[in-house]
Protein backbone atom coordinates (compact mmCIF):
# COMPACT_ATOMS: atom_id res chain seq x y z
CA UNK A 1 0.00 0.00 0.00
CA UNK A 2 1.32 3.45 -0.90
CA UNK A 3 2.14 5.94 1.82
CA UNK A 4 -0.01 9.08 1.86
CA UNK A 5 1.07 11.53 -0.83
CA UNK A 6 3.12 9.00 -2.79
CA UNK A 7 2.54 8.42 -6.49
CA UNK A 8 1.55 4.92 -7.48
CA UNK A 9 3.67 3.36 -10.23
CA UNK A 10 6.04 6.36 -10.29
CA UNK A 11 9.81 5.96 -10.46
CA UNK A 12 11.01 6.52 -6.90
CA UNK A 13 14.04 8.74 -6.35
CA UNK A 14 15.60 9.44 -2.95
CA UNK A 15 17.49 12.69 -2.42
CA UNK A 16 19.84 12.02 0.51
CA UNK A 17 19.88 14.93 2.98
CA UNK A 18 22.21 15.72 5.88
CA UNK A 19 23.94 18.90 7.11
CA UNK A 20 26.62 20.11 4.70
CA UNK A 21 25.04 19.18 1.37
CA UNK A 22 25.24 21.73 -1.46
CA UNK A 23 22.12 23.70 -2.28
CA UNK A 24 23.01 23.74 -6.00
CA UNK A 25 23.02 19.95 -6.24
CA UNK A 26 19.78 19.74 -4.28
CA UNK A 27 18.26 22.13 -6.82
CA UNK A 28 19.51 20.06 -9.78
CA UNK A 29 18.11 16.83 -8.37
CA UNK A 30 14.80 18.55 -7.60
CA UNK A 31 14.58 20.12 -11.05
CA UNK A 32 15.19 16.82 -12.86
CA UNK A 33 13.01 14.49 -10.77
CA UNK A 34 10.84 16.82 -8.69
CA UNK A 35 8.99 18.64 -11.46
CA UNK A 36 5.87 17.07 -12.97
CA UNK A 37 6.28 16.99 -16.76
CA UNK A 38 3.92 14.12 -17.50
CA UNK A 39 1.80 16.48 -19.60
CA UNK A 40 4.77 16.69 -21.98
CA UNK A 41 5.29 12.95 -22.12
CA UNK A 42 7.92 12.66 -19.39
CA UNK A 43 7.73 9.77 -16.90
CA UNK A 44 6.10 10.13 -13.50
CA UNK A 45 8.64 10.54 -10.69
CA UNK A 46 8.25 10.38 -6.94
CA UNK A 47 11.13 12.36 -5.42
CA UNK A 48 11.58 12.18 -1.65
CA UNK A 49 13.98 14.03 0.62
CA UNK A 50 15.39 11.29 2.85
CA UNK A 51 17.34 11.83 6.08
CA UNK A 52 17.96 10.06 9.40
CA UNK A 53 15.06 12.10 10.82
CA UNK A 54 12.73 14.86 9.65
CA UNK A 55 14.61 17.70 11.34
CA UNK A 56 15.26 20.60 8.91
CA UNK A 57 18.67 20.25 7.25
CA UNK A 58 20.74 23.47 7.16
CA UNK A 59 22.52 24.46 3.97
CA UNK A 60 24.81 27.34 3.06
CA UNK A 61 23.26 30.76 2.49
CA UNK A 62 20.65 30.47 5.21
CA UNK A 63 18.70 27.79 3.33
CA UNK A 64 17.13 24.72 4.89
CA UNK A 65 15.78 21.50 3.44
CA UNK A 66 12.86 19.75 5.09
CA UNK A 67 13.11 15.94 4.81
CA UNK A 68 9.83 14.18 4.16
CA UNK A 69 10.99 10.58 4.62
CA UNK A 70 13.39 8.77 6.97
CA UNK A 71 16.04 6.23 5.99
CA UNK A 72 13.55 3.36 5.86
CA UNK A 73 12.24 4.81 2.59
CA UNK A 74 15.54 3.95 0.86
CA UNK A 75 14.30 0.37 0.71
CA UNK A 76 11.52 1.61 -1.63
CA UNK A 77 13.73 3.76 -3.86
CA UNK A 78 14.62 2.86 -7.45
CA UNK A 79 17.44 5.41 -7.38
CA UNK A 80 19.36 7.14 -4.59
CA UNK A 81 21.13 10.45 -5.33
CA UNK A 82 23.65 12.07 -3.00
CA UNK A 83 24.34 15.80 -3.39
CA UNK A 84 27.82 17.27 -3.21
CA UNK A 85 29.21 18.83 -0.05
CA UNK A 86 30.23 22.37 0.89
CA UNK A 87 33.02 20.91 3.05
CA UNK A 88 34.18 17.84 1.18
CA UNK A 89 35.40 16.10 4.33
CA UNK A 90 32.02 16.41 6.08
CA UNK A 91 31.23 13.19 7.93
CA UNK A 92 27.89 11.69 6.97
CA UNK A 93 25.72 10.30 9.80
CA UNK A 94 26.57 6.68 10.60
CA UNK A 95 22.94 5.50 10.19
CA UNK A 96 22.95 6.98 6.68
CA UNK A 97 26.20 5.23 5.73
CA UNK A 98 24.76 1.94 7.00
CA UNK A 99 21.57 2.52 5.00
CA UNK A 100 23.57 3.22 1.83
CA UNK A 101 25.47 -0.04 2.29
CA UNK A 102 22.22 -1.96 2.66
CA UNK A 103 20.76 -0.25 -0.42
CA UNK A 104 23.79 -1.21 -2.50
CA UNK A 105 23.54 -4.81 -1.29
CA UNK A 106 19.92 -4.82 -2.51
CA UNK A 107 21.11 -3.69 -5.94
CA UNK A 108 19.67 -0.16 -5.82
CA UNK A 109 21.36 2.31 -8.18
CA UNK A 110 23.25 4.98 -6.23
CA UNK A 111 24.62 8.21 -7.71
CA UNK A 112 26.75 10.95 -6.17
CA UNK A 113 27.22 14.43 -7.57
CA UNK A 114 30.59 16.19 -7.27
CA UNK A 115 31.86 15.89 -3.67
CA UNK A 116 29.12 13.37 -2.90
CA UNK A 117 31.77 10.83 -3.91
CA UNK A 118 33.36 11.44 -0.49
CA UNK A 119 30.14 10.25 1.17
CA UNK A 120 30.18 7.06 -0.89
CA UNK A 121 33.85 6.58 -0.03
CA UNK A 122 33.08 6.98 3.69
CA UNK A 123 30.55 4.17 3.33
CA UNK A 124 33.23 1.99 1.72
CA UNK A 125 31.15 1.69 -1.45
CA UNK A 126 33.95 2.99 -3.67
CA UNK A 127 36.63 0.63 -2.35
CA UNK A 128 38.28 -0.97 -5.37
CA UNK A 129 36.02 0.94 -7.74
CA UNK A 130 36.55 3.68 -10.29
CA UNK A 131 35.13 7.07 -9.33
CA UNK A 132 35.26 10.72 -10.35
CA UNK A 133 34.79 14.01 -8.58
CA UNK A 134 35.48 17.67 -9.35
CA UNK A 135 38.92 18.05 -10.92
CA UNK A 136 40.03 20.29 -8.05
CA UNK A 137 39.15 17.57 -5.50
CA UNK A 138 40.85 14.60 -7.16
CA UNK A 139 44.02 14.77 -5.05
CA UNK A 140 41.97 15.20 -1.86
CA UNK A 141 39.87 12.14 -2.64
CA UNK A 142 42.97 10.10 -3.41
CA UNK A 143 44.67 11.21 -0.21
CA UNK A 144 41.78 10.43 2.11
CA UNK A 145 40.52 7.32 0.30
CA UNK A 146 43.52 5.62 -1.36
CA UNK A 147 41.49 2.45 -1.93
CA UNK A 148 39.42 4.30 -4.55
CA UNK A 149 40.61 4.37 -8.16
CA UNK A 150 40.06 8.04 -8.95
CA UNK A 151 39.62 8.75 -12.66
CA UNK A 152 41.26 12.07 -13.46
CA UNK A 153 39.26 13.25 -16.45
CA UNK A 154 35.61 12.45 -17.12
CA UNK A 155 32.18 13.97 -16.61
CA UNK A 156 30.65 10.91 -14.97
CA UNK A 157 31.34 7.19 -14.69
CA UNK A 158 29.71 4.02 -13.39
CA UNK A 159 31.21 1.05 -11.57
CA UNK A 160 29.10 -1.67 -10.01
CA UNK A 161 25.82 0.25 -10.25
CA UNK A 162 27.39 3.22 -8.47
CA UNK A 163 27.63 6.48 -10.40
CA UNK A 164 29.84 9.47 -9.63
CA UNK A 165 30.05 12.82 -11.41
CA UNK A 166 32.44 15.71 -11.69
CA UNK A 167 31.60 19.22 -10.51
CA UNK A 168 28.53 21.41 -10.93
CA UNK A 169 27.30 21.14 -14.53
CA UNK A 170 28.49 17.52 -14.76
CA UNK A 171 25.89 16.73 -12.10
CA UNK A 172 23.21 17.87 -14.54
CA UNK A 173 24.76 15.63 -17.20
CA UNK A 174 24.70 12.61 -14.90
CA UNK A 175 21.12 13.23 -13.78
CA UNK A 176 19.93 13.45 -17.39
CA UNK A 177 21.95 10.35 -18.25
CA UNK A 178 20.28 8.42 -15.43
CA UNK A 179 16.88 9.47 -16.82
CA UNK A 180 18.01 8.37 -20.28
CA UNK A 181 19.22 5.04 -18.95
CA UNK A 182 15.98 4.27 -17.09
CA UNK A 183 13.40 5.86 -19.42
CA UNK A 184 14.99 6.48 -22.82
CA UNK A 185 16.53 9.32 -24.79
CA UNK A 186 13.23 11.09 -25.50
CA UNK A 187 12.40 11.36 -21.80
CA UNK A 188 15.82 12.86 -21.09
CA UNK A 189 15.48 15.25 -24.02
CA UNK A 190 12.06 16.41 -22.78
CA UNK A 191 13.51 17.27 -19.38
CA UNK A 192 16.59 18.88 -20.92
CA UNK A 193 14.44 21.11 -23.13
CA UNK A 194 12.46 22.20 -20.10
CA UNK A 195 15.69 23.03 -18.28
CA UNK A 196 17.10 24.76 -21.40
CA UNK A 197 20.23 22.62 -21.24
CA UNK A 198 22.01 20.28 -23.62
CA UNK A 199 20.35 16.84 -23.64
CA UNK A 200 23.47 14.79 -24.33
CA UNK A 201 27.07 14.98 -23.16
CA UNK A 202 28.83 11.65 -22.96
CA UNK A 203 30.40 10.75 -19.62
CA UNK A 204 33.80 10.21 -21.23
CA UNK A 205 34.02 13.86 -22.25
CA UNK A 206 36.74 15.80 -20.46
CA UNK A 207 35.46 17.76 -17.47
CA UNK A 208 38.06 20.50 -17.81
CA UNK A 209 38.53 22.01 -21.25
CA UNK A 210 40.65 24.87 -22.49
CA UNK A 211 37.65 26.96 -23.55
CA UNK A 212 34.59 26.11 -21.40
CA UNK A 213 32.49 28.49 -23.46
CA UNK A 214 32.80 29.01 -27.22
CA UNK A 215 35.23 31.71 -28.21
CA UNK A 216 33.91 34.55 -30.33
CA UNK A 217 36.54 34.11 -33.04
CA UNK A 218 36.78 32.73 -36.55
CA UNK A 219 37.99 29.26 -35.49
CA UNK A 220 35.13 28.83 -33.02
CA UNK A 221 32.56 29.91 -35.62
CA UNK A 222 34.06 27.46 -38.12
CA UNK A 223 33.90 24.59 -35.65
CA UNK A 224 30.30 25.38 -34.76
CA UNK A 225 29.41 25.37 -38.46
CA UNK A 226 31.12 22.01 -38.90
CA UNK A 227 29.20 20.48 -36.01
CA UNK A 228 25.93 21.80 -37.42
CA UNK A 229 26.81 20.34 -40.83
CA UNK A 230 27.65 16.97 -39.27
CA UNK A 231 24.35 16.82 -37.39
CA UNK A 232 22.45 17.44 -40.61
CA UNK A 233 24.44 14.83 -42.54
CA UNK A 234 24.91 12.01 -40.06
CA UNK A 235 23.62 9.58 -42.68
CA UNK A 236 26.62 10.34 -44.89
CA UNK A 237 30.18 9.01 -44.52
CA UNK A 238 31.93 11.71 -42.50
CA UNK A 239 35.69 11.64 -42.13
CA UNK A 240 37.92 13.86 -40.04
CA UNK A 241 39.66 14.97 -43.21
CA UNK A 242 36.35 16.08 -44.73
CA UNK A 243 35.29 17.95 -41.59
CA UNK A 244 38.71 19.58 -41.26
CA UNK A 245 38.55 20.76 -44.87
CA UNK A 246 35.11 22.25 -44.25
CA UNK A 247 36.61 24.16 -41.30
CA UNK A 248 39.54 25.31 -43.44
CA UNK A 249 42.08 23.51 -41.25
CA UNK A 250 44.49 20.63 -41.48
CA UNK A 251 43.24 17.39 -39.89
CA UNK A 252 45.73 17.72 -37.01
CA UNK A 253 44.86 21.36 -36.32
CA UNK A 254 41.13 20.62 -36.57
CA UNK A 255 41.36 17.77 -34.05
CA UNK A 256 43.36 19.94 -31.64
CA UNK A 257 40.96 22.90 -31.83
CA UNK A 258 37.87 20.66 -31.68
CA UNK A 259 39.05 18.88 -28.53
CA UNK A 260 40.09 22.15 -26.88
CA UNK A 261 36.64 23.63 -27.47
CA UNK A 262 34.39 20.63 -26.77
CA UNK A 263 36.43 18.48 -24.39
CA UNK A 264 36.21 15.42 -26.64
CA UNK A 265 37.69 14.24 -29.92
CA UNK A 266 35.84 14.67 -33.23
CA UNK A 267 35.38 10.90 -33.59
CA UNK A 268 34.00 10.46 -30.08
CA UNK A 269 31.65 13.40 -30.57
CA UNK A 270 30.44 12.05 -33.90
CA UNK A 271 29.94 8.59 -32.43
CA UNK A 272 27.90 10.06 -29.59
CA UNK A 273 25.72 11.98 -32.02
CA UNK A 274 25.00 8.88 -34.08
CA UNK A 275 24.12 6.80 -31.05
CA UNK A 276 21.70 9.44 -29.75
CA UNK A 277 20.12 9.78 -33.19
CA UNK A 278 19.67 6.00 -33.36
CA UNK A 279 18.11 5.99 -29.89
CA UNK A 280 15.48 8.50 -30.96
CA UNK A 281 14.63 6.62 -34.14
CA UNK A 282 14.32 3.38 -32.17
CA UNK A 283 11.97 5.09 -29.72
CA UNK A 284 9.88 7.03 -32.22
CA UNK A 285 9.65 4.79 -35.28
CA UNK A 286 9.27 1.15 -36.30
CA UNK A 287 11.93 1.41 -39.01
CA UNK A 288 13.85 -1.83 -39.61
CA UNK A 289 17.23 -2.03 -37.90
CA UNK A 290 19.26 -1.81 -41.13
CA UNK A 291 17.38 1.38 -42.07
CA UNK A 292 17.99 2.93 -38.63
CA UNK A 293 21.68 2.13 -38.99
CA UNK A 294 21.77 3.66 -42.47
CA UNK A 295 19.99 6.88 -41.45
CA UNK A 296 22.40 7.62 -38.63
CA UNK A 297 25.53 6.74 -40.58
CA UNK A 298 26.57 3.43 -39.07
CA UNK A 299 26.45 1.70 -42.45
CA UNK A 300 25.25 -1.63 -41.10
CA UNK A 301 23.17 -3.10 -38.30
CA UNK A 302 26.24 -5.02 -37.10
CA UNK A 303 28.25 -1.83 -36.66
CA UNK A 304 25.37 -0.13 -34.85
CA UNK A 305 24.97 -3.15 -32.57
CA UNK A 306 28.67 -3.10 -31.71
CA UNK A 307 28.57 0.58 -30.74
CA UNK A 308 25.39 0.14 -28.68
CA UNK A 309 27.04 -2.70 -26.78
CA UNK A 310 30.16 -0.62 -26.15
CA UNK A 311 28.48 2.64 -25.16
CA UNK A 312 25.10 1.57 -23.74
CA UNK A 313 25.71 -2.04 -22.68
CA UNK A 314 22.62 -3.14 -24.60
CA UNK A 315 21.55 -3.94 -28.16
CA UNK A 316 19.43 -1.78 -30.48
CA UNK A 317 16.64 -4.37 -30.36
CA UNK A 318 16.67 -4.51 -26.56
CA UNK A 319 16.70 -0.71 -26.45
CA UNK A 320 13.65 -0.52 -28.72
CA UNK A 321 11.83 -3.14 -26.67
CA UNK A 322 12.45 -1.14 -23.50
CA UNK A 323 11.75 2.40 -24.74
CA UNK A 324 9.67 2.29 -27.93
CA UNK A 325 6.66 4.58 -28.00
CA UNK A 326 3.75 4.48 -30.46
CA UNK A 327 5.35 4.57 -33.91
CA UNK A 328 5.26 8.07 -35.37
CA UNK A 329 3.09 8.59 -38.43
CA UNK A 330 5.00 11.69 -39.41
CA UNK A 331 7.44 11.28 -42.32
CA UNK A 332 11.04 10.91 -41.27
CA UNK A 333 13.58 12.74 -43.38
CA UNK A 334 16.49 10.83 -44.86
CA UNK A 335 18.76 13.48 -43.32
CA UNK A 336 19.06 12.46 -39.69
CA UNK A 337 19.35 16.05 -38.60
CA UNK A 338 15.74 16.61 -39.69
CA UNK A 339 14.48 13.39 -38.15
CA UNK A 340 16.00 13.86 -34.72
CA UNK A 341 16.57 17.56 -34.27
CA UNK A 342 18.56 18.42 -31.19
CA UNK A 343 20.10 14.97 -30.86
CA UNK A 344 23.72 14.09 -30.35
CA UNK A 345 25.88 10.72 -31.53
CA UNK A 346 29.32 8.64 -33.64
CA UNK A 347 31.61 7.41 -36.47
CA UNK A 348 31.90 4.04 -38.13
Amino acid sequence: MENPGEKEHAYRVALVAFPGIRAFDVSVITEVWGTDRTDRGAPAFDLRRVAPDTTPVPMRGGLTLLPDRTLDWLARADLIVIPGLDDHLTSAPTPLLDALRRAHTRGTTIAALCGGAFTLAQAGLLDGRRAITHWNLIDLLRAHHPQVTVVPDALFIEDGNIWTAAGTAAGIDLCLHLVRQAHGAEAAATIARSMVTAPFRTGTQAQFIEHPTPRADRDSDALAAVREHALRHLHEPLTIADLAARAGMSARSFARHFTAETGTTPLRWLLGQRIAAAQKLLERTDLPMPEVARRVGFGSEVTMRQHFASRLATSPRAYRAAFSTTPSTAPVSTATGSAVAGSSPIAR
